[in-house]
């Protein structure tokens, strides 16, 4: 199969966003008198949007409570959440890979904001490896991020997208993209392979012998 542009998620799969996702979370439900959970807890959620995220810690929908809290945050995450990321052993060398072989256009599309996601890859010096860099925000899904990526002829439909959980996988299937699922993020091989990936790695090396 052909594939002329790889989009990375970031949380999970370029970077492990534990630390700083789990304190920020946590210091937003403290700070709205809700019960702080554990970092295992918490961890199990990354992957899709804040506001999904804390309708399930909280069990409300209700709109101004979940605006707040992902207001809240944001408010920790932009001071020193972003920080606390930790770039995955191997990924920068097979970064540094992929973007000299040139085979490849490269991108990022994640659920997190995109002035975040800049300052995470800035903080790695990764953000020149990037042709793109696509951030959503509350209210918006990533095959809606996809969708507008390919509209406004970002991508095309050779292009593949990389991640960690379904949600990167069925974003990509929606938009009839090809997907490659990642095995050190926090997804399960369980999970991924009901998804269907065309590509399924277990570490990030794997990624440049594509």
């Amino acid at each position: 199969m052909t594939i002329d542009i790889l989009i990375f998620d970031l949380d999970g799969t370029i970077s492990d966003p534990k630390q700083g996702i789990v304190r920020s979370m946590n210091h937003a439900l403290a700070a709205h008198g809700y019960q702080t959970r554990s970092e295992d807890e918490i961890a199990s959620y990354i992957g899709p949007p804040l506001d999904k995220i804390f309708m399930e810690l909280v069990g409300s929908k209700q709109p101004s409570l979940i605006l707040d809290l992902v207001a809240t945050f944001r408010q920790r995450y932009a001071e020193v959440g972003y920080s606390e990321n930790r770039l995955y052993a191997g990924m920068r060398e097979t970064l540094d890979t992929l973007k000299s072989e040139g085979k490849y256009r490269l991108g990022v599309c994640t659920s997190k904001r995109v002035d975040f996601a800049s300052k995470i890859l800035v903080l790695f010096d990764l953000l020149d490896h990037f042709d793109f860099v696509d951030g959503g925000d509350v209210g918006i899904e990533k095959w809606q991020q996809l969708e507008a990526l390919k509209e406004q002829g970002v991508i095309t439909d050779q292009s593949l997208m990389i991640g960690d959980r379904y949600v990167d996988l069925t974003a990509a299937h929606k938009n009839g993209l090809k997907s490659a699922g990642v095995l050190w993020g926090y997804g399960s091989q369980v999970e991924l392979e009901a998804h269907s990936p065309a590509y399924l790695f277990s570490k990030p090396k794997n990624l440049a012998q594509l």
